[in-house]
């Protein structure tokens, strides 16, 4: 007796389903609220923002504008996470690709801002070494140590060592930075 063989679905079968039959009911759209942008960016990045936004106006007409308005306020704007939830998505996510050191530093002072404690940051990053490895992590705590360090420097103070490297040996392989 020969036995059936499984055919592909046909094109119609295939698209039955569409993406927005499998999304969960409660997830809303990002709204694109440039107030709500501007806002949340000045409550994370304080004056530092509107500096470096600036300057990247000058290069880049309109792109700050982009960015503000649709990632502070549009995704960061979703219910489905608390701020801080999305910090440390931000924290991880940054150590993981390396080589941003400047966004890192943004988003560890940004964390810091919205109150996360030096230790839960240290241990974001930490906790990331299985998985993206040991040299990236060094790399997001080099990051860290140095902006803790400039947290603490007075305005007029001379400048810390910009890479935080102070008393951290050169483990890191090629993605050191001494």
């Amino acid at each position: 007796m020969p036995t059936a063989v499984p055919t592909a679905p046909t094109a119609a079968q295939a698209t039955a389903t569409t993406p927005t039959e499998l999304a969960p009911a409660d997830l809303t759209p990002a709204p694109l609220d440039r107030e709500a942008g501007y806002a949340l960016l000045a409550e994370l990045a304080g004056p530092v923002a509107a500096a470096t936004l600036g300057g990247l106006d000058g290069l880049a007409p309109g792109f700050p504008d982009w960015i503000v308005t649709s990632l502070f306020g549009g995704t960061y704007q979703r219910p489905g996470l608390a701020l801080r939830d999305r910090q440390v998505a931000n924290l991880a996510a940054l150590t993981a690709l390396g080589g941003v050191e400047p966004q890192l530093a943004d988003h560890v002072r940004n964390s810091l801002r919205i109150g996360m404690t030096r230790e839960e940051i240290t241990e974001v990053l930490v906790h990331l070494a299985p998985y993206v490895g040991v040299p990236k992590t060094l790399a997001g705590l080099r990051v860290a140590t140095a902006t803790f360090a400039a947290a603490d420097t007075p305005a007029d103070a001379p400048a810390a060592n910009a890479e935080g490297t102070e008393g951290m040996e050169d483990t890191d392989g090629a993605e050191g930075r001494r």
